[in-house]
């Protein structure tokens, strides 16, 4: 005997419909439940079912997750499907009903007629979750990142103009790029032209030291140089002073906590069957591919 357990997923509760080949309803559609009790409660009922028994739910953002992790940790067959099958199921009616109990066996009637096609919930279904929520808080990230980069520099244009122009250094591994870290120690115009050509250098040559950047003479001489043409719209400050530190602090942490959260992705993505296949495709790195 075959049952099909039909669940109408919704925030804080489900409608469960259980039906059996023939239209046949073992129980009028009742409501879980998102509680402890509430989920223990229908793990027993669907394993006390005799016969083969399969559960269906609708991908519903999250909220069907606590379901699904209940009813797979106890052994039952459940999956969950693209909400566009289930709605595009049983066309052949005029009616358009739409309420938790009539959803939950339009649920159940698809899990008998397609009783062999839905894909059993496993451990990588968990894998894609991470990967997916942590893809959301990198989008998040990486947004304040952005804006903090501008205000940044934003800031920087009043007291050391164009200095994020001044390199060309790609951003390092973790993610710190040169121009930042430069105006960490020389926040303002002042703090270069008015040290004279040969106290920058020495400064400048224990500030590459210091962050592990290559020293050039050259380039030393060529920051003094542009600094000489620079008009600054802050005088140096203590206010102006402690608002680019903060800004700079702000936009550290932001990046660290991108680079952390991709390294994260790429690491949860290495264990899914798919990702040789993934990052062999054209253009993809361990940024997209993840």
């Amino acid at each position: 005997m075959l049952n099909a357990v039909g669940i109408d997923v919704s925030k804080g509760k489900s409608t469960v419909t259980v039906l059996q080949p023939g239209g046949v309803s073992l129980r009028k559609p009742f409501d879980v439940t998102h509680s402890f009790s509430g989920l223990n409660s229908l793990k027993d009922y669907i394993l006390s079912l005799d016969g083969d028994t399969r559960a269906v739910m609708e991908c519903t953002g999250r909220y069907h997750e606590p379901s699904l992790r209940c009813l797979a940790d106890a052994g039952i067959f459940v999956a969950a499907v693209n909400p566009h099958l289930i709605r595009n199921f049983g066309k052949n009616s005029i009616r358009k009903v739409k309420f938790d109990p009539a959803d939950s066996k339009k649920i159940a009637r698809y899990t008998l007629d397609n009783w062999a096609d839905p894909r059993e919930y496993s451990p990588m279904d968990n894998i894609r979750t991470q990967l997916k929520t942590l893809n959301a808080q990198m989008d998040f990230f990486t947004k304040q990142k952005v804006a903090a980069r501008n205000n940044l520099i934003s800031l920087l244009d009043m007291t050391y103009p164009g200095v994020n122009s001044l390199f060309t250094s790609p951003a390092r591994e973790d993610g710190s790029e040169k121009w930042s870290d430069f105006a960490a120690s020389f926040w303002h115009v002042d703090c270069v032209r008015k040290a004279g050509l040969k106290t920058f250098t020495g400064r400048y040559r224990a500030f590459c030291r210091r962050e592990g950047y290559n020293f050039s003479e050259a380039k030393a001489k060529e920051l003094f140089e542009a600094s000489r043409d620079l008009v600054a719209v802050f005088p140096k400050e203590k206010t102006y002073k402690d608002l680019v530190e903060m800004s700079i602090r702000q936009f550290r942490t932001l990046t660290e906590t991108t680079v952390l959260i991709r390294s994260e992705m790429n690491e949860l993505a290495t264990t899914l069957p798919e990702y040789d296949t993934v990052m062999a495709m054209c253009g993809v790195g361990k940024t997209l591919g993840p």
